[in-house]
């Protein structure tokens, strides 16, 4: 019976109540949103679902770094909301290929195209060339910007330059040929006068559509081939104003439809005080303070839409052009307003509108579009809508400037992509961007791309040994060793590094803080290493394996390694469709075995001559295939496959230290010689002749030469004799030092 109630009770036990762990709150993205210039938590309008506009370039001429600043750095931000943070990320991109500027460019190269196949003889080409500077002048006159004018000044100076070589030709009757020559010289140099005069001249008489088609379609594809070397994304959808002037049409007929816009002489204008004055409308919510900036305003309606007629048509001086009647020599497209063309601003909300619908999650773009752009976009784009939302979270990337100055095409101070990728790669480039904010101004300097460089060498260096510690030979079980407390303390500084650029990345993605955290986490790992070598043990494998999984993993989510690399920067670059690494290592392993063999057999035999070959292929030969061997005493050659041009550049260093070394101890052992030298010089001096060469000091001696009197005849004080008596004591001492050396045959 009593087994029986055991079993009852045991029956009847039930399990301990469970208490869930408290937990902590998890860390929330936050991003810097324009709107409210503050950083928002980031909740996208649908799910994990993140629909994205960009602003894209006006494609008139060459990409260049402040194009960079904005694309590079909105790829990053795009990677690591796909890509860390899991979001579904719809990114779309537009094109602006029908602008004032484009206008005003493809009518330029047209008409200077035609003028140069028309050959001008020297002295029509004079006549042009006076009758434009009179009008390059006149425009020079006009320019108060002090940078604008001494570029139009350095323009001017050229073509003077160019001008008289030819006049004088055409005077002294030279042969027609030299004439030829230096009428060559002067159409290129006046390109620029030229093209402008011409196109004042008849510019009107250019009706071809085609023309202002050509221009924009070259710098296009120019344009993606720069993102596509610089390893920017392309974006899902991508939209070009031409193609889209029946969805403007459309959109700029409801903005009127709803009583925001009015039609003043075949344009259509955005009423601003009317829609600033309605219930649930805000104008100018990016940068308020800017609202009446009439400089900004003329700046975003366009060069060739700011004339007197123009402004004349808009009630309010705040109001901007929806749509353009055409002038002569501008492309057009028909409409209910007569023939013309879409405003500047229109052009996003219509496309963006178009796929993306009444609200967007991010709108992004550069610094300097806030206003009038972004905020006409938002205002007109409302008024279509009539809602308030248009844009949930605005984000603007940071100006760029180059070595401290600011950085503008019409100044023509600015570097093209290509030029930037021809001294630096994409990777070391973006590496820059990710060691500033994204949000600030970026130098692109000298300074700024040493510390990218020097990033990228730290990070390689810490895979390409990581490589070796993982190619050393081990069974299948061997792989997992046991911890010690060095490596319990280095996982729980990897899982505190991880922690850190977590946060970093959700404190509007800090990719700065993000890369330094992940500088010491490999500085920690380096440490580590170290110590384990100088205590003739092996690291732990699988630990530093993981740690170098995920700084490959962050690497590849910021776009800095490229492919499916499975650890570390890629060897075999971008595109090569081939694991150079696991192709070629075999082979040179064998061949960095074989070496280490021959090499102990030549110490052991005492033979330098051999050991001379091995060095010359370490330092020589293999350098110039991109293979590092690595001697460390006692342990095995390490092998690294490294970017050519970074090894011969680390030869060239190596050999520059080494001569440097060279030259200071020659220069130390020359500086010694003398200095003995003048040593045993002053040594021969016997005491009492310490003295008797100075006579413009000195006028009478004692029997010992320790003078008495000095140049005048007057007797020297008690203070100045017993300085002079101290100095022939040591005389004294020196001069028996030499005849001692003399008497043991120590001086030749």
């Amino acid at each position: 019976m009593s087994g029986s109630s055991e079993e009852q009770g045991r029956g009847r036990r039930a399990q301990p109540a469970w208490s869930p762990p408290a937990g902590s709150e998890p860390c929330k993205l936050r991003l810097y949103n324009s709107l409210t210039r503050s950083k928002d938590v980031f909740v996208p309008q649908n799910g994990r679902r993140v629909t994205w506009y960009c602003c894209g370039p006006t494609v008139y001429d060459a990409s260049h770094m402040g194009h960079a600043r904005s694309y590079i750095s909105f790829d990053i931000l795009r990677r690591v909301l796909r890509d860390y943070f899991q979001f579904d990320v719809f990114y779309c991109m537009n094109i602006t290929d029908i602008d004032d500027k484009i206008i005003r460019r493809a009518r330029q190269n047209h008409l200077f195209e035609r003028y140069r196949e028309e050959r001008p003889h020297a002295a029509r080409l004079l006549e042009d060339v006076r009758a434009a500077l009179q009008r390059f002048s006149v425009r020079l006159s006009e320019t108060t910007d002090p940078d604008k004018r001494q570029m139009l000044e350095r323009t001017l100076q050229a073509v003077r330059l160019a001008v008289e070589p030819l006049e004088r030709a055409m005077q002294t009757g030279l042969a027609a040929e030299d004439v030829d020559s230096r009428a060559q010289v002067l159409l290129e140099a006046a390109r620029d006068v030229l093209s402008d005069w011409l196109d004042s001249e008849h510019g009107s008489e250019v009706t071809d559509n085609s023309i202002f088609s050509e221009l924009p379609r070259f710098w296009e594809g120019e344009f993606h081939r720069d993102m596509q070397a610089l390893n920017v994304l392309p974006p899902d959808a991508l939209t070009r104003v031409s193609e889209y002037v029946p969805e403007i049409v459309s959109f700029v007929q409801r903005i009127v439809d709803n009583g925001y816009g009015y039609v003043s002489n075949g344009s259509v204008y955005f009423d601003t005080v009317k829609f600033a004055s309605s219930e649930g409308h805000s104008y100018g919510k990016l940068v308020p303070e800017a609202v009446g900036d009439q400089k900004a305003l003329h700046e975003g309606e366009g060069d060739l839409s700011v004339s007197a007629e123009r402004l004349s048509e808009k009630r309010s001086p705040n109001d901007f052009a929806l749509w353009k009647a055409s002038k002569p020599g501008e492309p057009s497209w028909p409409c209910p307003w007569g023939k013309g063309r879409p405003g500047w601003h229109i052009e996003c909300s219509a496309m963006a509108g178009t796929l993306l619908g009444a609200s967007m999650d991010i709108h992004g773009g550069g610094f300097d579009l806030r206003f009038p752009h972004h905020d006409n976009e938002l205002a007109q784009s409302e008024a279509y809508f009539e809602n308030d939302c248009w844009v949930r979270y605005f984000l603007h990337t940071g100006h760029l400037t180059i070595a401290g100055c600011k950085m503008s095409k019409s100044l023509k101070n600015f570097v093209t992509i290509k030029d930037a990728l021809q001294k630096h790669s994409a990777r070391q480039l973006r590496l820059a961007f990710l060691m500033h904010a994204w949000k600030d101004t970026l130098d692109y300097s000298g300074n700024t791309m040493e510390s990218a460089l020097q990033y990228e060498r730290f990070m390689n260096e810490f895979f390409l040994n990581v490589k070796d510690i993982l190619r050393a030979p081990v069974d299948i079980a061997g792989q997992f060793e046991k911890w010690e407390e060095e490596e319990a303390e280095l996982n729980e500084s990897f899982r505190g590094r991880k922690a850190a650029v977590h946060e970093a990345l959700c404190d509007n993605v800090d990719t700065r803080t993000a890369l330094e955290e992940m500088r010491a986490l490999v500085g920690q790992c380096n440490q580590y290493v170290a110590a384990r070598k100088a205590a003739r043990r092996r690291p732990n494998r699988a630990l530093l394996e993981s740690i170098a999984l995920y700084l490959t993993h962050m690497l590849k989510v910021f776009g800095a390694i490229e492919g499916e690399s499975p650890l570390g920067f890629p060897v075999g670059g971008p595109g090569s469709g081939l694991n150079l690494e696991s192709t070629v290592m075999p082979y040179l392993q064998a061949l960095s075995e074989f070496r280490e063999g021959v090499r102990k057999i030549a110490r052991d035999k005492k033979v330098p001559e051999v050991l001379q070959l091995s060095d010359a292929l370490r330092d020589d030969v293999l350098p110039e295939l991109g293979v590092r061997l690595e001697d460390h005493e006692g342990l095995p050659t390490v092998v690294k496959l490294v970017d050519r041009e970074t090894l011969l550049r680390e030869r060239d260093e190596k050999r520059r230290v080494e001569e440097e070394r060279r030259k200071k101890k020659e220069e130390a052992a020359r500086k010694k010689q003398e200095q003995e030298a003048a040593k045993l010089a002053k040594m021969r001096i016997p005491p009492s002749e310490l003295f008797l060469s100075e006579r413009d000091k000195y006028s009478r001696f004692d029997e010992n030469g320790l003078p008495t009197h000095d140049a005048d005849g007057k007797e020297l004080s008690k203070g100045q004799a017993k300085k002079l008596r101290k100095l022939l004591e040591a005389q004294e001492k020196l001069h028996m030092e030499y005849l001692q050396m003399v008497q043991n045959g120590g001086v030749q």
